[in-house]
């Protein structure tokens, strides 16, 4: 199955200019950017800036592009990468003066994008020609200082990048493969292979590092991805040796998030010719949902799975921690029920909220792929891009943020108001 055909459309020879587009950025240590994608005669396409110590709007902005969506930041957020899917253009913007720089044109469209401190970028371009290649697929090395590609890797179908902590690894991710690419990015350009291809796995999406970076924790999305086996599993990289553990079986595993020795790891059990009929019930939820995702706790230590959760269905791709604890877990394609517009009876989407201290799942009445998720350090509060929308919400009660000092931009919906579409949300300042 190819995971690219599957993604919202909305997020559907280099070159490089220098600019000098917006202002320069408010005097703020809160702000937060969110791409807006649609144009029409009441909204501009653009990066809308928010104060995000009290959600509202603030006068500026960048323009980014004719449909910016996806975003990616350096480690110091110095620098922010947008992808605007009508161009297939990365756009540059100094996150100091909230403006753009340049942007860089990538030989397709992409849906997964790292910045490194290096200042150099790193695209996965799964339609990428490639001359003399085995099929189309690259990863693209961007330089966001002085601009163009600088470098293209061939990995055929190259769907998903993930940095190491101290990036000096990428894991790489195909559409229909069973191996993961390392790229080592001290070695590109040097004459010496950049590359290593590491066999044994089955459809693997996802990969999450330990803080060290010594090991990563590869995600076999299994049938949910078209392979013919019974179930997802986890498997370790030792990312020295490239060697690789043996297969934990979950119940899905398209997403993760470590937390301490405790692996999340979300998905949608997917009948194969291995499992015709998988766990994928809605048992102990409220719904008229026929089918459900699955949250499952792993403890890497052991390498055992510790407790299961239900949580919405869908192809789960974003996922982010509140600073107390709780799980925000994003997915597309989802079953969603009733009209949050107009509520009666039950609202359900694909957002699902799993609170690690208890156990506790909430899935919120909202509708609507979620395509962007932001958490800070200084507030109990999450901003959700679900449906276009970008909302708030408590993380304390894991609900709508209704009332924050009479914030006259959150009326009873807990929604900045923004005229057009919300792809992605990012704090360029920590806080």
């Amino acid at each position: 199955m190819n995971r690219s055909a599957l993604l919202p459309a909305l997020l559907v020879v280099a070159s490089f200019s220098f600019v000098s587009c917006g202002g320069t950025s408010p005097p703020l240590a809160t702000r937060v950017l969110a791409s807006q994608s649609v144009s029409s005669p009441t909204a501009a396409p653009g990066l809308v800036l928010i104060n995000g110590e009290d959600d509202t709007q603030v006068r500026g902005g960048v323009s980014a592009g004719n449909s910016p969506g996806l975003m990616t930041l350096t480690p110091d957020r110095a620098i922010v990468l947008t992808f605007d899917s009508s161009t297939n253009n990365v756009e540059v913007v100094n996150s100091q003066r909230a403006s753009l720089a340049g942007n860089i044109q990538l030989a397709g469209p992409t849906t997964s994008m790292v910045a490194l401190a290096t200042g150099s970028g790193y695209a996965a371009v799964p339609t990428a020609p490639i001359n003399n290649g085995p099929a189309p697929g690259a990863v693209e090395v961007m330089n966001l200082t002085a601009g163009g590609i600088t470098a293209t890797l061939s990995v055929p179908g190259a769907q998903t990048v993930v940095s190491s902590p101290d990036g000096t690894h990428l894991l790489v991710f195909s559409n229909d493969s069973d191996v993961v690419t390392i790229v080592f990015p001290l070695l590109v350009n040097t004459g010496n292979p950049a590359t290593a291809t590491v066999p044994g796995f089955d459809r693997p999406t996802y990969g999450v590092f330990s803080a060290d970076g010594s090991t990563a924790y590869i995600l076999n999305c299994g049938p949910e991805c078209g392979s013919g086996t019974a179930s997802a599993s986890v498997q370790t990289l030792n990312m020295t040796t490239l060697t690789v553990g043996a297969r934990v079986t979950v119940d899905g595993a398209t997403i993760g998030w470590l937390s301490g020795s405790t692996l999340y790891v979300a998905g949608t059990p997917t009948a194969s010719v291995g499992n015709p009929a998988p766990n994928n019930s809605c048992a102990g939820q409220a719904t008229a949902a026929a089918t459900c995702g699955r949250l499952d706790v792993v403890d890497v230590g052991s390498m055992t799975v510790t407790s299961s959760a239900v949580i919405t269905d869908g192809y789960h791709w974003r996922i982010d921690m509140s600073i107390n604890g709780q799980l925000f877990i994003g997915s597309y394609t989802c079953t969603n029920i009733g009209n949050v517009n107009e509520p009666q009876g039950e609202v359900r989407g694909c957002l699902s909220i799993y609170n690690t201290t208890n156990a506790a799942v909430v899935i919120p009445p909202d509708n609507g792929d979620v395509t962007g998720l932001q958490s800070f350090t200084s507030r109990d509060v999450e901003y959700v891009a679900e449906g276009g929308n970008l909302r708030v919400y408590n993380t304390l009660t894991d609900s709508l943020l209704l009332d924050n000092n009479n914030n006259q931009n959150l009326p009873e919906t807990g929604t900045i108001i923004i005229t057009g579409y919300i792809i992605d949300v990012k704090a360029i300042d920590f806080f």
